[in-house]
């Protein structure tokens, strides 16, 4: 099976209401009068980094990409579980895991280790509180709402390639959990930008039953000459929302298209219509 068809069998278990109809980025669980976010993410060796990788900027990576699901809800961390396959510079991990920690505010909850002699294999489940209600979700998105995205796309593609001002990128993204929570109560629909933005909007625009209309022009890349690349490759851990165009958004942001009523394509690049999503990003399978 393909991601795609084991998501679509996961719907079929029972689900909790928290989980939004697995459809979004993180589940939203309502305790007592607080609202938790909560997320999932893994990383395996010779899929999200090469064996010969620093295990420092791993661990790293590992809580960034979680905190970016919550950034996309604009979440406060509480805190992380943590799963780690032991027997590659586990104080390596360690050194980077408490930098990422640190930093972020995120203290561990917990987790469990177990000892490979596979492939590393490293999982978190990172909580967070919600600061705004409703929680952004990918659903929302209207007809005549403006398009943006925060950052700019293809700096990790061109880190991974070794391109030493976009190294960090790669290695150390930094999630937008500010930019995440000022953007929180003026957003009709967010999410953050994981797999490619081509693929992120286009599930974007399904979960919200719209179109979207990029203009390549507009979009923010670390290499014009190579925009598709950009556009497709994914890691840069960026936000991507709608809101309406008359809003003084509080923090730098780039619009970089429209919401148009639902039509033949979630997606359309400038007159390109974007009708299927295998070729759009990253996927699994």
């Amino acid at each position: 099976m393909n991601e795609l068809e084991f998501v679509a069998g996961l719907r079929t278990l029972p689900l909790h209401p928290a989980a939004r109809g697995l459809d979004d980025d993180c589940a939203v669980f309502e305790c007592g009068t607080e609202t938790l976010i909560l997320t999932h993410d893994m990383m395996a060796e010779g899929t999200h980094f090469a064996p010969e990788a620093k295990m420092a900027d791993v661990a790293w990576k590992l809580v960034a990409m979680n905190l970016s699901d919550l950034a996309s809800k604009g979440a406060d961390p509480i805190g992380a579980l943590i799963g780690v396959s032991l027997g590659r510079d586990d104080e390596g991990f360690l050194s980077g895991l408490r930098d990422a920690l640190v930093i972020y505010d995120m203290p561990l909850l917990g987790g469990d280790t177990i000892a490979s002699t596979g492939p590393s294999t490293f999982g978190i489940t990172a909580i967070g509180r919600a600061t705004h209600q409703p929680v952004p979700s990918r659903r929302g998105a209207k007809e005549g709402d403006a398009l943006y995205v925060t950052g700019i796309f293809g700096r990790a593609m061109l880190g991974f390639e070794g391109h030493a001002q976009h190294l960090d990128a790669f290695h150390r993204p930094q999630p937008r959990l500010a930019e995440g929570r000022a953007l929180a109560p003026l957003v009709s629909a967010m999410m953050d930008v994981s797999d490619g933005l081509l693929l992120d909007a286009w599930r974007m625009a399904q979960s919200s039953k719209v179109s979207f209309r990029l203009k390549p022009e507009l979009i923010p890349v670390a290499d014009t000459t190579r925009l598709d690349e950009c556009l497709r490759w994914g890691d840069d851990y960026e936000l991507l929302f709608t809101a309406h165009p008359a809003l003084d958004l509080p923090v730098p942001v780039t619009r970089i298209g429209v919401v148009e009523a639902e039509s033949e394509a979630p997606v359309y690049l400038g007159g390109t219509a974007l009708l299927e999503p295998q070729s759009l990003g990253y996927q699994h399978g």
